[in-house]
């Protein structure tokens, strides 16, 4: 449904060019949980700014349903149906809950859809809409609100950058149980947690040393295990030496 063909993304740097992402080709499957994961600088948050349109690739190319979506707007591919909740959320001075979650819907919320909303992410709606979202939320306020604006407007994909970040209080058991109800979608999630890549159905594995890692979850889970223990060993050593 949704592919990578030999994607390329490099910015500029003292040195030249660097790549970020380099001849990267993947398949992300209908009505799948794809999390992405790999350590810092593999070049997963690129990745959901290249699906979502934020960015744009190097060379290669996105394909969506069998369409070239690579130089379709972000504005554009929102109409297509995708959804995008970044790692940092944005913050809105002069704008209510209430007004972001009816933009995000397209029409105007009545309290019990604003209820459901944000209710569905732990929030009360009455101590909620009429808030401005500024600085005076919590990075984990921010979070939750900007993950009921990705429920509210829906969509047939949904990108989602770290959505546990920040998000201390609320259970991870919620937060999967959200992922769990957008099975029938397709969810890309970049995450470190354990708990959301036992909810995948595929996981895959960047590292800016070589070529990505894809499967099932069944088969990526003692993979990236290993992974794991090799990236300790060498940060160890790293720290001894």
């Amino acid at each position: 449904m949704l592919q990578l063909d030999k994607i390329s993304y490099s910015v500029s740097s003292e040195g030249g060019r660097r790549d970020i992402l380099k001849d990267i080709s993947l398949n992300f499957r209908a009505g799948a949980i794809t999390v992405i994961t790999g350590h810092n600088g593999s070049g997963k948050s690129t990745m959901i700014k290249l699906l979502s349109g934020v960015e744009r690739p190097t060379a290669g190319k996105i394909i969506y349903r069998g369409k070239d979506i690579t130089d379709i707007s972000i504005d554009e591919r929102a109409r297509m149906g995708f959804t995008l909740a970044l790692q940092q959320p944005v913050r809105f001075k002069g704008i209510t809950v209430k007004k972001l979650l009816d933009i995000a819907c397209g029409h105007t919320n009545n309290l019990n859809e604003l209820c459901e909303h944000l209710s569905a992410v732990g929030l009360c709606a009455r101590d909620y809409i009429n808030r401005e979202v500024d600085s005076s939320l919590s990075g984990g306020e921010l979070k939750r609100i900007e993950i009921a604006m990705a429920l509210a407007k829906g969509g047939d994909v949904f990108l989602l950058d770290e959505p546990e970040a920040g998000i201390d209080l609320w259970s991870f058991d919620e937060l999967t149980g959200i992922f769990r109800r957008l099975k029938d979608k397709t969810v890309i999630i970049v995450s470190h947690q354990s708990k959301i890549m036992e909810i995948a159905d595929d996981i895959v594995l960047l590292d800016s040393a070589g070529e990505p890692k894809a499967g099932s979850r069944d088969e990526m889970l003692p993979r990236l295990a290993g992974y794991r223990k090799i990236c300790s060993k060498i940060q160890g050593e790293g720290v001894n030496g």
